[in-house]
């Protein structure tokens, strides 16, 4: 049998990792790496407050924002947010161009290009 949370316990816990989002000195960032993250192929600072909290569904603000120049050669499969202290605050995050996570404008990235989040969100499962 599945888990199931009350509408208002999701809503605090979605708030709460916002909260854990924009801990810290300085503004989270936003990591899109390789399967597993066996390479970081870009990093966006997301803005501070990084996000907004509706019912069960974190929507980080501030989008589309953009890398503009990758870190790294690869094929988008993965991400993670951290604080600005480089706490990891969620991992696993699904990419692609559409229907995931994390929506790029592209999931092949090439070191130096520019690299477009068009959207992002968290649903409380």
């Amino acid at each position: 049998m599945a888990v199931t949370y009350a509408a208002g316990l999701k809503t605090s816990r979605m708030q709460e990792v916002r909260d854990a989002i924009d801990a810290g000195a300085g503004a989270g960032k936003l990591e899109i790496g390789t399967t597993s993250m066996a390479s970081v192929l870009a990093t966006i600072t997301l803005d501070d407050p990084a996000s907004t909290v509706s019912g069960a569904v974190l929507t980080l603000a501030g989008v589309p924002v953009s890398d503009t120049s990758a870190d790294a050669t690869g094929t988008a499969a993965e991400a993670r947010i951290r604080d600005s202290d480089d706490n990891d605050v969620v991992t696993g995050l699904t990419v692609g161009t559409s229907g995931t996570d994390i929506v790029l404008d592209s999931v092949s990235i090439t070191a130096g290009q520019q690299v477009t989040i068009n959207s992002g969100t968290i649903t409380h499962g």
